[in-house]
């Protein structure tokens, strides 16, 4: 008898551990490439803020408030949008997100002055708004929690890829001219119709559920539903009361999971949409050189957030890694104020190291905090309030320097709220204060 119980568990784990890595196959390459096209879209504008100055009139001010007023339209709609993802399943939504902001990411090659810029932008926001939280909501209904920070550092991977791709291609496409169109516009309706076209690939290869991939086997299906199941039952254990999103809202450990994120993208996008523009101080550049030497930060970036993402699934301590990480994104923001532009290139490429590492290290928190039943529209809202740091720091710098022809004190700024994120991550909690002990080593993430 018992060894025919072990003979079934054994097949259990053996369907459980092939489904796990047929998932990862599957969707991952998809979701990463899908993030790559994604972050290129939003980011795009780095690259011709002096072309938009040129040929329309935009100038830092402007520009600064145009790039940041697309988190402002993805924060408004992010929530909503994650809650009809849940109602109609991913594939549908997934591919309505990609298609729609393929098609404002394009419409950015026809603005003719500054409203049309701010106008699109915040389109762009609202077309985007759901596909980061969406993905990582995906990722708990298909994965077990021990496998989704692996699996959220490889997605997360795609920002950085994209980030050292952009430069090249950008540069590459502002070489076009021809049918009436500049370069920069060239760049915009390209990259754009590029994620018209992957949508299409993702309405047939994207399942909204388990049971629905036929590339799984049906003991491999039901091994990761039970799997999955298992561990939010374990949950709601602790748990009595499921919880409200208007209580979550009034939890202390909400609030700092939204500080946090809010302080690690400020330092990310002032460097994403700034970044070109220091480069350009280094001497005469083509844009394609410029691309290039954009890439270098974002590649050094990748190499950290796997060297993290190791060393934090080795030794134990998620807070206390997200700290460092933090703390090296502080030391090189603040030593990027201290010498000239070259200097100042390659403390940011130090500082990059730091924080996009400190995004993927810092996912796994939260997600193991929360409880399933409510994790998507949490997930949503921690993502959108953090993305405002992409409105704020844009527009900052862009004020800073219209205003004193530097941006030296946002710099500053930066390594300052580095240094103070740092210090509260470690009162942030990656277990719900009531869960027991047995709940909490069967649902909490081995990595975290």
């Amino acid at each position: 008898m018992k060894t025919s119980i072990t003979g079934m568990n054994e097949g259990v784990d053996s369907a459980l551990s092939s489904a796990i890595s047929k998932v990862k196959r599957h969707i991952l390459p998809l979701f990463v490439i899908m993030f790559i096209v994604n972050y290129i879209d939003r980011v795009n504008i780095g690259f011709v803020r002096t072309h938009m100055e040129h040929d329309l009139g935009i100038g830092a001010a402007a520009y600064g408030f145009g790039a940041g007023l697309f988190f402002i339209g993805y924060a408004l709609f992010e929530v909503p949008s994650n809650m009809l993802l849940q109602k109609v399943g991913a594939r549908i939504w997934l591919t309505r997100i990609m298609l729609t902001w393929g098609l404002v990411a394009a419409g950015m090659a026809f603005i003719q002055n500054e409203t049309h810029f701010y106008i699109l932008r915040f389109l762009l926001g609202v077309a985007e708004a759901g596909f980061f939280p969406g993905v990582i909501y995906y990722f708990t209904r298909w994965l077990p929690a021990a496998e989704r920070g692996k699996a959220i550092a490889i997605f997360l991977s795609g920002s950085a890829v994209a980030s050292l791709i952009s430069g090249p291609l950008s540069g590459l496409l502002l070489q076009i001219n021809g049918l009436g169109m500049h370069g920069w516009q060239w760049m915009y309706f390209i990259e754009g119709m590029f994620s018209v076209g992957l949508c299409v690939f993702v309405w047939f290869w994207l399942d909204a559920k388990p049971h629905d991939a036929k590339w799984l086997s049906r003991a491999e299906q039901d091994a990761l539903v039970d799997a999955i199941d298992a561990e939010q039952r374990a949950r709601e254990a602790a748990t009595a009361i499921k919880p409200s999103l208007g209580k979550l809202l009034k939890d202390r450990q909400i609030i700092l999971f939204c500080l946090i994120y809010f302080f690690i993208q400020l330092t990310i996008y002032a460097a994403t949409f700034w970044l070109p523009s220091i480069i350009k101080k280094m001497g005469e550049m083509s844009d394609f050189q410029v691309g290039l030497f954009n890439s270098i930060p974002w590649l050094l970036s990748i190499l950290g957030m796997y060297a993290f993402a190791s060393f934090s699934a080795k030794w134990k301590h998620q807070q206390a890694w997200v700290a460092t990480a933090l703390l090296i994104a502080a030391a090189g923001m603040f030593m990027s104020t201290t010498g000239g532009p070259v200097f100042a290139f390659v403390a940011i490429c130090f500082a990059a190291l730091g924080f996009k590492s400190a995004s993927s290290l810092f996912w796994p928190i939260p997600q193991a905090y929360l409880d399933a039943r409510i994790a998507a529209a949490v997930i949503a809202l921690i993502n959108s309030v953090g993305n405002l740091g992409g409105f704020v720091a844009p527009t900052t710098f862009g004020l800073l320097e219209q205003h004193t022809g530097s941006i030296q004190g946002g710099l500053y700024g930066l390594a300052g709220t580095s240094i103070i994120a740092a210090i509260i991550v470690f009162y942030a909690r990656t277990q719900p204060k009531s869960a027991p002990d047995v709940a909490v080593a069967d649902a909490a993430p081995k990595h975290a």
